[in-house]
């Protein structure tokens, strides 16, 4: 067995794929060895690809893109730990089939399901790429030391299924707010800024500020 993909929705465990075979597909038509029922991932969506001890990713031309880490691939080489992301859902990849996954915080770059016809969407995109780009740095839990590079205009934080902050990216840098609790899931304590309890307006995120989702702690960095 050359690894495990762990899938998440928003946190929440959904299943696990062990890549037995030479290949695995992801997308959203009937066929797919991972076939997920999600408007933003496309018929054929990506592909997982393992040789001798080495697993790769491959996105197949979707029009979301796939994302590792945070950041848009073609084809790189899975690391234990990597985050991969096809429209809302993400996979953790273990390399290590012994090694059980813990639910830990989750960073996730927000897809638009009507990209296709809402061109200020891509144009938002399109004014933010020339601003300076900032990442992520998991300081403790599972995936300690793991980046997630904030690329997308909008990516939302939070533990078990529930949303619990917003980043958004715009032209003048960075911000972040709380998101209000969802009645239907179980407080999981206040979020944090610096030690400071995470408002709901906008604040503006600088180098070596500390979030703290359920007792989980990351680090904003610039990274160009």
């Amino acid at each position: 067995m050359n690894g495990r993909l762990i899938l998440t929705l928003d946190g929440e465990v959904i299943n696990e794929y062990p890549i037995e075979e030479e290949s695995l597909t992801i997308g959203r038509k009937h066929g797919n060895e991972v076939q997920l029922n999600d408007l933003t991932i496309s018929g054929r969506h990506a592909l997982i690809i393992a040789q001798g001890k080495q697993t790769y990713i491959e996105d197949l031309g979707s029009t979301n893109g796939t994302l590792l880490n945070g950041s848009h691939i073609k084809s790189a080489i899975l690391k234990h730990g990597d985050i991969i992301q096809t429209g809302h859902h993400q996979f953790t990849f273990l390399c290590e089939g012994q090694v059980k996954y813990e639910t830990t915080m989750f960073v996730m770059a927000e897809q638009d399901e009507t990209k296709m016809v809402l061109p200020e969407w891509e144009s938002r995109e399109e004014s933010i790429e020339s601003q300076p780009l900032a990442g992520l740095r998991t300081l403790n839990g599972p995936l300690a030391r793991t980046v997630m590079e904030l690329r997308k205009p909008f990516n939302t934080v939070g533990f078990q299924g529930q949303k619990l902050a917003l980043i958004s990216r715009g032209l003048e840098g960075y911000n972040i707010c709380a998101v209000p609790c969802n009645q239907n899931h179980q407080s999981t304590g206040v979020s944090l800024l610096n030690n400071e309890p995470l408002a709901s307006t906008p604040q503006n995120l600088k180098t070596s500020d500390i979030i703290n989702i359920a007792g989980f702690e990351v680090e904003f960095f610039l990274i160009d």
